[in-house]
């Protein structure tokens, strides 16, 4: 579908390659919506943001009493950038942006099929030096990754509570899961997602974390032929250590330690840590950790901004324009 702009906004589809055929049955053409400056003249940074675990991207256009829209906050800002909102949802509420063989392509979906439909069809600077990631919560562990995994596309990232140090994060639902498989579905996934896929709209207390340790454990421990490795014991919550050492491989703060990331992480133009000192996830102590070894790294001081806010995990859209506008100060530096 062609572009179509309305209110500084354009709203397009694109057609991935990378997700083609995905195990889960989503869409492989999916929503993108991209804000240019009025003049379209000259070229521009560009920097992509993706969304938190359940987010749907038509989603950064709602509002509520007494509070804009991120979209609306960025038509007033009316940023010197290319602004990209991807979308990356799924049948089990979200990929953490990597290419896994239970979910999908999603990290190549978005670095081989959304990053060059952009810089063929606006006027980006098409360069990882002009170019970044933004995300809250799962879109800010994809924030934190993606550049690590391809430091050849990006240039700068911004993490709102990016899901990080993951003992203190996931490991603390797994006993909560174990639980509520026993009592509800007699310790079965299978009759877990049967129930829940047969009441949509109405929710119950056991639901965000039976799914959140689904999707991770399909992310994060899924094998080749799909089938999913959980990282414990789902009789007893009990730790399974071969398991939850692949989980730890995709630990932000384990993966910043290595020699390969940490040369990425000293190259790049812009890295924003916060996260509010109430995280109901404790992702406050993973920002922390985030930071440490953003330092180590040997980033510039200059090139990292890093703040631990009065807040919790939610109601924190107020952060996003903050290092938006950063990200874009960083990112229109011509060397």
């Amino acid at each position: 579908m062609g572009p179509r702009r309305l209110m500084g906004w354009y709203r397009l589809e694109i057609e991935s390659e990378a997700l083609k055929g995905n195990p889960l049955g989503d869409p492989h053409v999916r929503p993108l919506h991209v804000w240019v400056p009025d003049d379209e003249s000259r070229r521009y940074p560009a920097i992509y943001v993706i969304q938190g675990f359940t987010g749907r991207v038509d989603a950064w256009f709602n509002i509520s009493a007494f509070v804009d829209s991120f979209a609306v906050e960025i038509e007033r800002m009316a940023p010197e950038a290319v602004i990209v909102l991807v979308d990356a949802f799924t049948a089990i509420g979200g990929s953490q942006f990597v290419d896994s063989p239970a979910v999908g392509r999603y990290h190549t979906y978005l670095c081989e099929d959304v990053v060059p439909f952009v810089d063929s069809r606006f006027p980006t600077l098409a360069a990882r030096e002009h170019r970044g990631v933004q995300g809250k919560s799962s879109g800010g562990y994809g924030a934190m990754i993606t550049p690590l995994l391809r430091p050849d596309l990006w240039g700068a990232l911004a993490t709102h509570a990016g899901d990080a140090l993951f003992e203190t994060c996931y490991q603390l639902e797994f006993p909560v899961a174990a639980r509520a498989l026993r009592d509800h579905y007699d310790g079965s996934y299978e009759r877990f997602w049967e129930d829940f896929r047969s009441r949509p709209g109405r929710t119950q207390k056991s639901d965000h974390v039976l799914i959140d340790s689904y999707a991770m454990a399909a992310c994060y421990s899924a094998n080749e032929d799909g089938s999913i490795d959980f990282p414990f014991d789902i009789a007893t919550g009990e730790l399974r250590p071969e398991v939850w050492q692949r989980w730890l491989a995709w630990d932000p703060v384990r993966m910043a330690r290595l020699p390969e990331h940490r040369e990425t992480l000293r190259s790049l133009r812009g890295v924003w840590i916060d996260a509010g000192k109430s995280d109901d996830y404790n992702l406050d102590l993973g920002a922390e950790a985030f930071r440490r070894e953003v330092a180590a790294a040997g980033a510039a001081e200059d090139a990292v901004r890093f703040e631990l806010f009065d807040g919790t995990h939610a109601g924190i859209t107020w952060r996003y324009p903050l290092s938006l506008a950063w990200l874009v100060e960083r990112l229109s530096i011509t060397l």
